[in-house]
């Protein structure tokens, strides 16, 4: 990993940049074209229309992230940057903090992240964005509406930042953030503190009773001291969540239990489901491109297995089984979208990523066979085929069903026993 390599922008000229910009469209209305305040910017720098696509590209970008203009517009601003928190969690996503802003018609900046360079790199930057008013913005739906700025990493200009929700981060590697910084949670001096928060993510916008509480972080201790211990542990994790930026009220006391209320928190796990389910309704209407790009957005978030540093508590037993059985409705979809463009080996490769999480889900086995088979890969599909039996056998004791028999049959030309 690199730090950025590019002179240091000065705060002062960043705002003077704004004002300047600010006052010509006070003068010449609409006349100013977005384009030019890219060009015009000594910063790394790129235009975003409504939809969050790049729709103008300076040289300062090309050079910082190897990507040509011809490349970058067009493409999903999280398609160019993948850009990650310093503590690891994802960044770009279709409901990231930056597009939260920018939705809203406010400025955001972030101090440090990682973005990945197009060799696959991994750059440490800062980001801030300058949003065009309303009265400004052209009419076409393609025309930008926000202007991204690159920085040194470490800069950060606190006015820019607006009244943000903690970001709960429970897909994979557990993780906070606000206000476009990371909170280290792995470094708390009490890590109850961390498993009281996932137990209260994980009866989100519920009250969880003290005693139910006690039980799981506690189930040896007496009522009394396990008491005693959760308000500590409550006090401590409230007032980290306040120094790291959260509403005081972000954890709420209600008789004698405790809620993390829904309106003070963004959680990954939510916004992931909400994607799927739109890409769902995207393809059930034809829109196979929505369709698409609301799954690989989707996909973008599932890191990992709910809450998966958990793995043997049963209190967040259900949820992790609920999101794989999301996570495995949007493979589906994807795995549609890309046989319906003709994506054939892209088809084939999210089945092979769907096998190897559920290996006895046969529809996509079968979905791959058809997809190889559609390359003009026979041999390949066929030993793609035996293979999965094989280890079906090995690992299950189970053999493949009928229909799956009946369309390798078909699909492979041979006359198969069922």
């Amino acid at each position: 990993m690199r730090n950025l390599e590019f002179v240091a922008p000065n705060a002062v000229m960043s705002e003077n940049l704004i004002s300047t910009t600010a006052t010509i469209w006070q003068w010449g209305g609409t006349g100013i074209k977005t384009i030019d305040i890219v060009e015009f910017a000594s910063d790394p720098a790129f235009a975003l229309d409504g939809d969050m696509r790049v729709s103008g590209w300076n040289a300062g970008a090309a050079d910082l992230l190897g990507y040509s203009a011809a490349e970058a517009n067009g493409q999903r601003c999280g398609e160019v940057l993948q850009a990650f928190y310093p503590t690891g969690e994802p960044l770009c996503s279709m409901m990231c903090e930056g597009r939260s802003c920018i939705c809203i018609g406010e400025k955001w900046n972030i101090g440090s992240c990682k973005i990945r360079h197009k060799n696959g790199e991994m750059i440490s930057a800062g980001i801030s964005t300058l949003v065009i008013p309303s009265e400004a913005r052209g009419q076409d739906e393609n025309d930008a509406v926000a202007v991204v700025f690159l920085r040194e990493a470490g800069w950060a200009n606190p006015k820019l930042v607006g009244m943000q929700p903690l970001r709960i981060f429970t897909l994979g590697h557990f993780g906070l953030a606000i206000a476009g910084k990371g909170l280290e949670v792995d470094s708390w001096k009490r890590q109850q503190a961390v498993l009281v928060l996932k137990c209260l993510v994980s009866q989100l916008g519920r009250p969880v009773h003290r005693e139910r509480l006690i039980d799981w972080l506690w189930p040896d201790a007496d009522m009394a001291r396990g008491w005693q211990r959760l308000k500590v542990t409550i006090s401590f994790l409230r007032e980290k969540l306040r120094k790291g930026g959260a509403s005081v009220e972000t954890i709420e006391t209600v008789g004698q239990s405790y809620i993390l209320r829904r309106d003070a928190v963004w959680v990954d796990s939510d916004a992931f489901g909400d994607l799927v389910a739109a890409g769902r309704r995207a393809l059930k209407n034809g829109d196979v491109s929505e369709a698409r790009s609301r799954f690989e957005e989707a996909q973008s978030l599932y890191r990992g297995d709910y809450l998966e540093d958990e793995p043997y508590v049963d209190w967040c037993a259900e949820e992790r089984e609920r999101l794989r059985e999301i996570y495995l409705e949007m493979l589906d979809g994807m795995a549609k979208c890309f046989a319906h463009e003709g994506l054939f080996m892209e088809a084939a490769q999210i089945c092979k990523t769907a096998l190897y999480h559920d290996p006895g889900r046969e529809i996509f086995l079968r979905t791959l066979l058809e997809n190889l088979v559609n390359l003009g890969q026979t041999d390949w599909a066929e030993a793609q085929f035996n293979t999965w039996r094989r280890n079906l056998y090995e690992e299950y004791g189970l053999q493949p069903t009928r229909e799956t028999m009946r369309v390798y049959s078909t699909l492979i030309g041979e006359r198969v026993a069922c």
